[in-house]
């Protein structure tokens, strides 16, 4: 009777798994919209602009769209303004992205731990990453106004400087005034992120290296930082690829000036599709689009050496 049963059961749970083409034409139906609604706005897109690249596309001038080979990349690797917004980039990923990742990783520390009031606390910082980039970006510049902005105030009264400073204007700091704007708003991916992290790492692990007699410091470099070390090579990725195509807080406050001070090469890319010129703009677009895959790629096989050489 029993092996009949569990017979009867298989049975039952086989019949539940079989797979019946209706089924999977009603499963077809149901992803059929999202799957238009993403090749329609975000591979067509991609794929035209591809093409672009190798045509001389004006958009003032659409009665002759000929294919004209590498010309647009020529004249972007040709143009200073380019070479100038790529070693902007470098400073601008680099800058923020070490500040962001230990400014994050620091307030994720604080926040794991339990103190009167925390979680109003966890919403109130985690608040600016459901902001609007560009909103961000006008607050800063409102901040960093030469004249009326609350920094130099605070400057002034503090007594550090006399004369307020052209922050946005001045080649010298607006550099370094887009790159504060990026870390502070910045800083609440990485929270948020490194401390889902260390909320995953298990109990176990640290209360045996407790028992081991390990010191804070131990469970933290030989316990804690190995099991989130997956995590941590994932959001570093993601967060140097949404740096580097974040042009938003940069346009708000500065446009890439002055003089293309600022500029990055998203906003480069801007200033070219503004102008018309669709061709150069899908040209900077594939260059981008390699950069990015190549520094990925290198990127993750550095981590994967890395942590096969630590095994």
């Amino acid at each position: 009777m029993g092996r009949v049963l569990v017979g009867a059961g298989v049975m039952t749970l086989t019949a539940k798994r079989a797979f019946h083409p209706r089924r999977g034409l009603f499963i077809g139906l149901s992803l059929l919209p999202a799957a238009l609604a993403v090749a329609v706005f975000t591979y067509w897109p991609m794929v035209r602009g591809s093409v672009m690249a190798f045509q001389n596309y004006h958009l003032f001038d659409l009665t002759a769209t000929p294919f004209t080979g590498l010309a647009n990349f020529a004249a972007v690797l040709s143009d200073d303004r380019f070479w100038t917004a790529l070693r902007n980039t470098g400073t601008w990923v680099g800058v923020s992205l070490v500040f962001q990742f230990a400014l994050g990783f620091g307030l994720a520390l604080l926040l794991r731990r339990h103190f009167p009031g925390r979680a109003l606390y966890q919403a109130w910082v985690f608040f600016p990453w459901a902001m609007s980039g560009f909103l961000i970006g006008l607050l800063w510049r409102w901040m960093f106004n030469g004249q009326f902005g609350v920094v130099n105030d605070l400057l002034i009264r503090a007594g550090i400087v006399e004369t307020p400073i052209a922050f946005l204007a001045d080649p010298g700091w607006a550099m370094t005034s887009v790159v504060v704007a990026n870390i502070w708003y910045g800083v609440t991916f990485f929270a948020i992120m490194i401390m889902a992290a260390l909320q995953s790492v298990p109990r176990e692990l640290s209360e045996a290296a407790d028992v081991d007699g390990a010191s804070r410091a131990r469970r933290f470099w030989h316990v804690t930082l190995p099991h989130i070390r997956p995590t941590l090579t994932l959001i570093v990725l993601l967060r140097i690829i949404w740096i580097l195509n974040f042009p938003d807080l940069i346009y708000a406050m500065t446009g890439g000036g002055p003089a293309g001070g600022t500029d990055i090469v998203t906003t480069y890319l801007i200033q070219q599709v503004m102008g018309g010129d669709y061709g150069r703009a899908g040209a900077v677009g594939l260059l981008v689009l390699g950069l990015l895959l190549s520094f990925a790629v290198f990127y993750l096989n550095a981590t994967r050496s890395s942590d096969a050489a630590r095994r």
